[in-house]
């Protein structure tokens, strides 16, 4: 082949490649796109995340207060302002509503699946690996699941893998050390010491596969210059708080979760090893034959990557004593990575043999599915088509694959990405895909009672034991909870005159005393008699 011949493959080759990645991210935006505000916020990080970014659109953009973030008014340490930054933009464009607190992250989260690809295609030979590992990560319910909401996680993983993709191209030219930087610094401003660990992995790799690229200064310059930007507004909390800031910031919200259970949210070592075995289906089971491909070819930089990262990532988590399941979402790109080879082999290589693993799991697919959509199409109170729509579709979507891996037939690999899209989209679409809003007792009517007689802004206290972040954004008040032990020297604070309380409160001291203001739902508004 002559140099023009091999230079025109090349740009053919980039404009497929160009071509899937496009194609991956108009299926995710429609996977995270469709039905985003169609549910209210839930707690504690949407709510939270959305009263910050509501308090920073209130303010000109470029100003002091978009520097120190505050939450009711004070000082808000919890978390870097990246994502309430773009949040708060969109509010002020188009008004507050869940749509646009969920947009930026849903962005983000869909923009994981071509850099999946993308990450794909610098490690593996063949393309089909690279685009089945992005097919993969996009069928995964718990990564579109938590992509969709307005927290902080699908953005890191997506700066994650843009880290990851800088770092591989950067070993042919050193330019591409200032994403890395970027993607770093990114990360930092939105969660802050979560930054030093995907460097450590990034480190780590670099180590084990490309050694010199440590010892070029262009690697450091570029990823100080890219870190800048969070360099500089940490510089600037510093100066306006000083220690306070990194107490609480670095100290109580970050490292504190190492060696302590914050919020009561502790769990086993294996915590996020059970969550993969309840959630990471129907592409789990090809788990080990990945990682043991990982492992023959540890030499290889597709090896090496998922090896570190995976492992890498999972040993850190797992050893901390705070457990939350958007912790392991980091897991699943180089999951994806070390299943999509999997799957590209199978393809590559006909007649395809498919085990009878296949069977049985696309076949519980199947049982699972049919029953389910039977139940909420007859049985359930209240009756939900679209639920059970989505689980007809699943429950087909086994059905065939069975039948194709009976045959040997290869199709049966798209048919099953295609129908667990087409799965996933009916149950986005339906109200079922945040089901943690069932836990507590719903608050947009309480909140539009509190609206009609509270003045924004305003304090209200209420006898729950908890606080309820998206109580509090959609009120525009803050409702602080006051144990029982000390309601009665609160309900004499004449500063606060309004108490949300259960309805078995209503009877006992000191809410017999107060004056009924209404009820909405489960909950009674009640004030203080003057």
């Amino acid at each position: 082949m002559g140099a023009m011949a091999r230079q025109l493959w090349r740009r053919d080759d980039r404009a497929v490649d160009w071509a899937w990645a496009i194609g991956l991210g108009l299926l995710a935006l429609v996977l995270y796109g469709i039905n985003l505000g169609g549910l209210p916020l839930r707690d504690w990080d949407e709510g939270t995340v959305a009263q910050v970014a509501r308090e920073l659109a209130r303010v000109p953009i470029g100003s002091e207060a978009w520097w120190f973030p505050t939450l009711h008014d004070r000082p808000y340490f919890n978390k870097p302002p990246l994502l309430h930054w773009a949040i708060a933009l969109l509010f002020r464009i188009f008004g507050e509503s869940e749509w646009a607190a969920r947009l930026p992250g849903a962005l983000l989260g869909a923009a994981a699946v071509p850099l999946v690809f993308a990450v794909g295609r610098l490690i593996f030979t063949h393309r089909a690996a690279a685009l089945f590992s992005a097919l993969v990560y996009l069928t995964w319910l718990p990564v579109v699941r938590h992509g969709r909401l307005a927290m902080l996680d699908a953005a890191i993983v997506a700066f994650g893998l843009l880290a990851w993709c800088c770092l591989l191209r950067a070993r042919r030219d050193l330019r591409w050390t200032l994403g890395i930087g970027f993607a770093l610094g990114a990360i930092a401003l939105l969660k802050g010491l979560v930054a030093l660990l995907f460097g450590g992995l990034i480190f780590g790799f670099l180590i084990w596969d490309t050694p010199r690229l440590l010892r070029s200064p262009y690697l450091w310059l570029g990823g100080l210059l890219g870190l800048a930007p969070a360099l500089a507004w940490y510089g600037a909390q510093w100066q306006h708080y000083g220690p306070t800031f990194f107490e609480t910031n670095l100290l109580n919200q970050s490292l504190r979760r190492v060696w302590d259970s914050v919020s009561d949210r502790g769990g086993p070592p294996w915590f996020y090893l059970q969550e993969l075995l309840e959630l990471a289906w129907p592409w789990l089971f090809l788990l080990p034959a990945g990682f043991q491909a990982a492992w023959r070819d540890r030499d290889w930089p597709w090896g090496k990557l998922v090896l570190v990262w995976s492992l890498g990532y999972l040993l850190p988590i797992s050893v901390m004593e705070t457990k939350l399941p958007w912790y392991g979402l980091p897991l699943y790109p180089p999951l994806a990575l070390a299943i999509g080879p999997v799957l590209g082999s199978l393809w590559e290589e006909p007649p395809a043999r498919f085990g009878r693993s296949w069977q049985v799991i696309f076949g519980l697919l199947a049982l699972g599915g049919g029953a389910g959509a039977v139940y909420f199409s007859f049985l359930a109170t209240p009756l939900e088509p679209m639920l059970a729509l989505a689980l007809a579709a699943l429950g087909l979507t086994g059905g065939a694959v069975v039948l194709l891996a009976q045959q040997g037939d290869r199709q049966l690999i798209p048919v099953a990405f295609w129908g667990m899209f087409v799965g996933l989209t009916l149950f986005f679409s339906s109200g079922s895909w945040l089901w943690e809003l069932n836990e507590q007792y719903p608050v947009r009517p309480v909140a539009n009672l509190l609206r009609s007689v509270a003045h924004s802004g305003s304090k209200v206290y209420t006898s729950d034991r908890t606080q309820r972040p998206s109580l509090d954004f959609y009120c525009h008040c803050e409702v602080i909870p006051v144990p029982q032990s000390e309601q009665a020297k609160h309900w004499a604070d004449r500063r606060v005159s309004l108490w949300v309380i259960r309805p078995q409160d209503r009877d006992r001291p000191p809410f017999k005393a107060g004056i009924l203001v209404g009820k909405a739902g489960d909950r009674l508004v009640i004030r203080r008699s003057e």
